[in-house]
């Protein structure tokens, strides 16, 4: 399968997943929504539980290097590059769909291995490189607590980033 089409199929399991959850998605469902034949799909991915291992980490590695590439765009100022890494890491998942994503992920650990610890890890190792400096990672470590928290009361991505963007402002001494 070509990266463009195993792309496409993550992206539409990611869907599938979000909407029905883990156990009442079928394959049948996330090959009719990748536009795939069920067959097509097992050829690529021998079983859900390959599919979804391998939807997550898709979709984790996405928001890790959209926050890396905000991070190291030298050009934007840094309490901007902070709120853009912070809205590819966590504002992506705000919405309708989050609130589903999120119950996925959380009720299937043993499915995802080191995932849900390793990419938070990523990402804060990111940050404390970006910030610098002695306190760096007592700030990183706020400011993920704080966009996790925000990430489950906020309704919108704009409400996200705005929120997000005080709390860069409050921590940010550059």
């Amino acid at each position: 399968m070509g990266s463009d089409r195993r792309t496409h199929v993550l992206d539409s399991a990611l869907e599938v997943f979000a909407r029905y959850g883990y156990r009442k998605a079928s394959m049948d469902d996330v090959a009719k929504a990748a536009n795939i034949s069920r067959p097509g799909l097992y050829f690529y991915f021998s079983s859900k539980p390959e599919l979804f291992r391998a939807t997550v980490q898709h979709s984790l590695d996405g928001s890790i290097e959209a926050a890396r590439l905000a991070l190291a765009d030298s050009r934007q100022p840094l309490r901007e590059r902070l709120v853009e890494a912070f809205d590819h890491w966590a504002g992506r998942y705000v919405g309708p769909m989050a609130a589903e994503i999120g119950v996925l992920i959380d009720s299937n650990p043993d499915l995802l291995g080191t995932m849900p610890t390793e990419y938070p890890k990523r990402f804060r190792t990111l940050v404390v490189e970006t910030i610098g400096g002695r306190s760096a990672a007592d700030a990183a470590g706020t400011l993920i607590s704080t966009a996790i928290g925000i990430k489950h009361d906020a309704e919108t991505r704009d409400e996200f980033r705005a929120r997000m963007t005080i709390a860069v402002n409050l921590y940010c001494k550059r």
